[in-house]
């Protein structure tokens, strides 16, 4: 038997190529596990995975101490595949995971259905989560919303559309109108969704919304202050601390409120401050304060806009050197102008992964300012000796390799 990640990154599965057709073959000879989920399925371009882990964390505090379970799908992962599809926050066994790849991916070879890699993984999700009788499951859109592999689900019990901005326009659209419309592709008839009007594609969203007839769900007041070294959220004036840092997760902080209020759950104070004292995403403006290293997933402008404000809005005083690397589909250019400062020391990383950027297909300007580093033995080096605020961003792949070989 092959293991799960061997069959998922052979080359005939290795790529993207959306569509709803395979997926949607493969789940009826399953007999459409989806169908038996009560799903809450997010889109965005950014900010939709913590969004995901909120609402997850939610759901779990307000079932603490019975026995219903919360599944959580999101990618991509940062060190195993497994880390994509979790129960209560456990993530799938291995062998678990390996034994569903196998199986799904055999059923699939017997019918001729060629699988991506994504929608074979997404298969797996539904079909782990039916086996185990989930309560609920957080559903993360992999690429755009239309013909995302998740997108087969026919009712979730509400949709939520985080910040919507450029990137993957090769495959989305060149503008914030056209990536909102595909976005949009996960607004069901008759449904409830959930975004804000501050998003860059309110009108487009509006607009399907309405056409669609779908309840557009309020949203609390939501703010974020940081002060006395500890994180605050401000829901409606009660404040509690919030384990994710960074003022743009007010937003996120308000659509996952407001989607747990559209599935008719009765949350109250208590169980939203523990949730929002335990809740984790990995790599998004994570900071280690013993070597003053801040890890971000930053992999588009607008999240490279986020982390430049919140660089400025936290750690203003400090020198800060970049360790940036990311793929080749990527607008680094525009990433690159919006983090640096003429201040600012620069890394670029030449990691190894499918499609990454090469130091040689960097813009003449760009290569004249950056240090060429091509393995992690030079970044621990780095981590040692510099006193800066060390900054690790640009490729949540990139993140992954990384700190697989570097424990912090």
């Amino acid at each position: 038997m092959q293991t799960a990640k061997e069959i998922l990154t052979s080359c005939d599965k290795f790529h993207i190529s959306l569509g709803l057709d395979r997926i949607g073959k493969i789940l009826n000879i399953l007999n459409n596990p989806q169908d038996n989920l009560k799903i809450i399925h997010v889109a965005g371009t950014n900010g939709k995975g913590s969004v995901c882990k909120i609402i997850n964390e939610i759901l779990i505090q307000y079932f603490k101490n019975t026995d219903k379970k919360i599944g959580l799908f999101t990618s991509p992962h940062l060190f195993s595949y497994t880390e994509r599809i979790k129960i209560n926050n456990k993530d799938i066994s291995e062998d678990d995971f390996n034994e569903l790849v196998n199986k799904i991916d055999n059923l699939a070879g017997s019918y001729n259905i060629e699988l991506t890699e994504f929608e074979l993984i997404t298969a797996v999700a539904f079909y782990y989560f039916s086996l185990n009788k989930v309560e609920y499951v957080v559903l993360e859109v992999g690429l755009g919303g239309t013909y995302d592999a998740t997108n087969i689900v026919k009712s979730p019990l509400v949709e939520v559309i985080t910040e919507i901005d450029l990137d993957h326009i090769q495959r989305l659209g060149s503008t914030v109108e056209e990536i909102a419309v595909q976005k949009a592709g996960i607004i069901k008839q008759n449904s409830k969704v959930v975004f804000l009007k501050t998003n860059k594609g309110y009108n487009v969203l509006e607009k399907i919304a309405n056409e669609k007839k779908a309840e557009i769900i309020t949203t609390p007041k939501v703010k974020v202050e940081f002060k006395d070294s500890a994180n605050y959220a401000i829901i409606d004036a009660n404040e509690c601390e919030f384990n994710l840092l960074g003022y743009h997760q007010a937003d996120n902080l308000a659509l996952a409120i407001g989607a747990i209020n559209a599935i008719g759950l009765n949350v109250n104070f208590d169980i939203l401050q523990r949730a929002l004292k335990f809740v984790k995403w990995p790599f998004r403006l994570e900071y280690h304060r013993e070597k003053n290293i801040l890890i971000d997933g930053a992999h588009n402008p607008s999240g490279a806009s986020t982390l430049r404000r919140f660089l400025d809005n936290y750690f203003n005083n400090l020198d800060k050197t970049f360790i940036f690397g990311c793929l080749n589909n990527k607008d680094y250019r525009r990433m690159l102008d919006i983090l640096l400062t003429k201040d600012d020391e620069f890394y670029f990383y030449e990691f190894n992964y499918p499609n990454a950027l090469k130091y040689d297909e960097l813009d003449e300007q760009y290569k004249e300012r950056a240090i060429k580093i091509l393995n992690t033995v030079e970044i621990e080096q780095i981590i040692e000796k510099k006193q800066n605020l060390k900054i690790f961003c640009g490729s949540l792949y990139m993140l992954g390799k990384i700190f697989s070989e570097i424990k912090i």
